[in-house]
């Protein structure tokens, strides 16, 4: 009873993130957690037999769905700096039947992928966990071919955080401490070459008991861009 309980939990958290029900039946159950802030391959208009790439893939989840679009002809590649993580994804993969999909174990500023060879980047609430975003998405830049695209979802601010929220550990990971202002952030894309950088969703980022002087200033943001 309590596994039921928790599981229609994760599908409600899944539902709420963007997900639809009929995309959380396609892939295999244990790649849905952690669930980041979007759903970046709804909007990512993902084409068969495309090459794709997700930063920061944990279970596998947008790499499952992304892998359905791609079809038999095409494939997709999910980084996470995680063994662990890494391990979980390859065993949902075997365990689902994907043949078009790899996993490796690597950092977002120093992708285990070659040059130009990506179509598409996706990822879900990890570029703001790394402090160093200007190298992300300049490593992004590099894999993708030319004309290829990313759509990220991502936590964004408005206005001043607090230094103590910005240092704490909790924070970070819940995706607040590392977040970059929405402009800054969007500066930080163009600078690493990308162009028609646009914000396509957004919307204000609310929990239960979040600290007041966080309300109103922490947004849920998909953004695209072309190399």
């Amino acid at each position: 009873m309590l596994w039921r309980r928790r599981k229609n939990s994760i599908i409600k958290q899944a539902q709420t993130a963007g997900y639809t029900i009929e995309e959380i039946k396609s892939i295999p159950s244990d790649a849905i957690f952690g669930l980041g802030c979007g759903n970046p391959t709804a909007l990512a208009e993902i084409n068969p037999g495309e090459t794709v790439l997700d930063l920061g893939s944990g279970g596998g989840i947008d790499v499952f769905l992304a892998a359905n679009k791609v079809g038999d002809e095409g494939n997709v590649i999910g980084v996470d700096m995680t063994p662990k993580m890494v391990e979980t994804a390859v065993k949902n993969a075997k365990d689902g039947g994907y043949l078009n999909v790899e996993f490796k174990q690597g950092e977002i500023e120093n992708l285990p992928v070659e040059n130009n060879i990506i179509d598409v980047i996706i990822s879900n609430c990890v570029i703001n966990l790394t402090p160093n975003k200007t190298k992300a998405f300049e490593e992004a830049f590099r894999v993708l071919k030319p004309n290829g695209r990313i759509l990220v979802s991502d936590i964004v601010t408005s206005g001043e955080i607090p230094l103590e929220i910005r240092k704490n550990f909790q924070a970070w990971a819940g995706c607040i401490a590392g977040a970059m202002d929405k402009k800054d952030y969007l500066d930080t894309i163009l600078k690493a070459g990308f162009k028609d950088v646009k914000v396509v969703s957004e919307q204000i980022f609310t929990e239960p008991n979040m600290d007041e002087r966080l309300i109103g200033k922490i947004i849920s943001v998909q953004i695209k861009a072309l190399k």
